[in-house]
């Protein structure tokens, strides 16, 4: 039997704040993005992380969270989600996932991107596209008197009939006052299933979508998650808030 929950409605005070919190985050992740190249490893994108964190006097809402070390999550390839910065060197073909997220005034945002770093195979920029625009679709489904699985189902006939797959084992999920809330939000699902969402609801999206099979495993560090056929995978995010018109994207960046 599945857990009780209740989605929590935010009020138009904590919009507010969450929207400046998704700009500083938007910013900070654009500035990332622009500084990737071939060569860098993947602890000075999270050094970088760390000044422009402190610049915008915030605070990672990943350091610390469950003992995770590092300020931004860094994942290259066939890593899916939460991989740790540290030596590994990114080059030219490579594509890097970078999962941020801030506390602002006692509020999360999150965010996730991944990015190609020089020329990279046609299937890898496939795959980009494929991940983004899934995103892209199961925001248009997050308006007041849908379903929470319209969002889901949108992303899945997305990818599939693409033919990659939706990762299954992590999910997105609802976001305020702590970086996980209710509900949880799944990237696969048949429509007008789930609860029915209502203006003020915000979540973060994510899907996480696989070359191959959508199965994965937990490397020994504890945290950094890999496709178990060790195919590459994307990973996009956006957080939102459910309005009668459709879904305000928190976190868009618009320079």
């Amino acid at each position: 039997m599945a857990r009780p929950f209740k989605i929590g409605i935010k009020s138009k005070q904590e919009i507010a704040i969450l929207r400046d919190a998704g700009k500083i985050l938007s910013a900070i992740v654009e500035s990332l993005k622009r500084s990737l190249k071939s060569g860098m490893t993947t602890r000075e994108i999270d050094a970088l992380a760390d000044s422009l964190i402190r610049k915008y006097n915030v605070v990672s809402a990943f350091k610390g969270y469950r003992g995770y070390p590092g300020n931004v999550c860094v994942s290259v390839n066939e890593e899916v989600v939460h991989g740790i910065p540290g030596a590994k060197v990114i080059k030219d073909g490579d594509i890097v996932s970078i999962d941020a997220g801030i506390i602002y005034r006692e509020y999360y945002s999150d965010m996730a991107v991944t990015v190609g770093i020089g020329t990279i195979d046609p299937v890898l920029q496939k795959l980009i596209e494929t991940t983004q625009s899934s995103l892209s679709l199961g925001i248009e489904q997050a308006r007041a008197g849908n379903h929470l699985f319209d969002i889901s189902h949108a992303v899945q006939n997305k990818v599939e009939s693409n033919g990659f797959s939706v990762v299954r084992e992590f999910v997105g999920h609802g976001i305020g006052r702590h970086l996980h809330e209710d509900p949880e939000i799944p990237n696969f699902g048949e429509p007008h299933e789930g609860p029915i969402l209502e203006e003020g609801m915000v979540f973060a999206i994510e899907p996480m979508v696989n070359v191959g099979d959508w199965r994965t495993k937990i490397l020994n560090d504890g945290w950094t998650v890999v496709t178990a056929d060790r195919k590459p995978s994307a990973h996009f995010e956006h957080t939102v808030v459910v309005l009668k018109k459709g879904a305000e994207i928190l976190t868009q960046y618009y320079g």
